[in-house]
């Protein structure tokens, strides 16, 4: 027990590093959607981080884990692939080049109550009726986020972005669901579900005769994203699950990161908030905290 509790704040360490850089990269988003399309920029960030993951699997002498890997387990990365990188984050960023980044990121922070619910028919898992209380919180909080405060009015600002946003969660769900079911080693999956990603997002790109932008035109915002919201910070939050005493320990960290989001938005990319954004935000975090408080 002292082993692993001397252990626990290595996990807080990684835990944080992860957090405070997924909380920098919805203004890398918006930044570099002023001079990328959603695709452009998904083939530059899982071009990046696939090289990023890589480069982890060399420094971690897992190279050799590649070989080993089934037919079958190449069909699953391949599946994986599909789900995420490549159709999550290309709802999420055409969500961001609809939205602004303050009403976009809350949205698809949802993802933990559509994992909730797909948990019941997916993994026989059963909600408690305070759980029902607190996916009706969440749902408020999106309601007054969709309609900037007018809720009575049920009019989105942008059906279409708000629905990408919503809709992306649930793929982030299912991917994460589909992940909880195959036993191989973390990088290894995201490696191999990237290197898919990759290839789905260039034969998409190339289909829809997407051209690829010079070199500066966004790259550097490419490679930040590819980087530390894709390839090296989940290789951090992996580690930081890993050292963790319990998983709650170090998963309730997820909550400073789109409150300081937030603040980056407004101070970095200059978006004026919204007091709905504020509200509506804690509102779906609330919600969150009182379903995993639930079970």
């Amino acid at each position: 027990m002292s082993h692993i509790g001397g252990r626990q704040p290595q996990a807080y360490a990684y835990g944080l590093a992860a957090v405070l850089l997924w909380s920098t990269v919805a203004s890398a988003f918006e930044l570099s959607l002023r001079v990328l399309s959603p695709t452009q920029l998904l083939l530059g960030a899982s071009l990046f981080s696939t090289l990023a993951l890589l480069l982890v699997l060399l420094v971690q002498r897992k190279l050799h884990l590649l070989r080993a890997t089934t037919r079958r387990q190449w069909l699953r990365s391949a599946l994986a692939g599909g789900m995420s990188p490549f159709l999550y984050y290309s709802m999420l960023f055409e969500a961001y080049a609809r939205l602004p980044g303050q009403e976009a990121q809350p949205l698809n922070y949802t993802w933990s109550i559509a994992l909730a619910l797909l948990s019941i028919p997916l993994l026989k898992q059963r909600i408690r009726p305070a759980g029902f209380l607190a996916l009706g919180i969440s749902l408020l909080g999106v309601s007054v986020i969709a309609t900037r405060g007018q809720v009575l009015a049920l009019r989105p600002t942008d059906a279409l972005g708000v629905g990408l946003a919503l809709g992306s969660s649930v793929v982030w769900a299912l991917y994460w669901i589909l992940n909880l079911r195959d036993g191989r080693d973390g990088v290894v999956k995201l490696f191999l579900g990237f290197l898919w990603g990759f290839g789905f997002t260039a034969g998409f790109a190339a289909w829809r005769g997407v051209p690829v932008p010079p070199w500066g035109a966004g790259w550097s915002g490419a490679a930040y994203v590819g980087c530390f919201e894709m390839g090296f910070t989940f290789v951090l939050w992996l580690t930081a699950l890993r050292l963790s005493a319990t998983t709650a320990r170090v998963a309730n960290l997820i909550f400073l990161a789109p409150f300081l989001s937030l603040l980056l938005l407004h101070f970095v990319v200059g978006e004026e908030l919204f007091p709905s954004s504020v509200v509506g935000l804690a509102l779906i975090v609330a919600g969150i905290a009182l379903q995993r408080r639930c079970g």
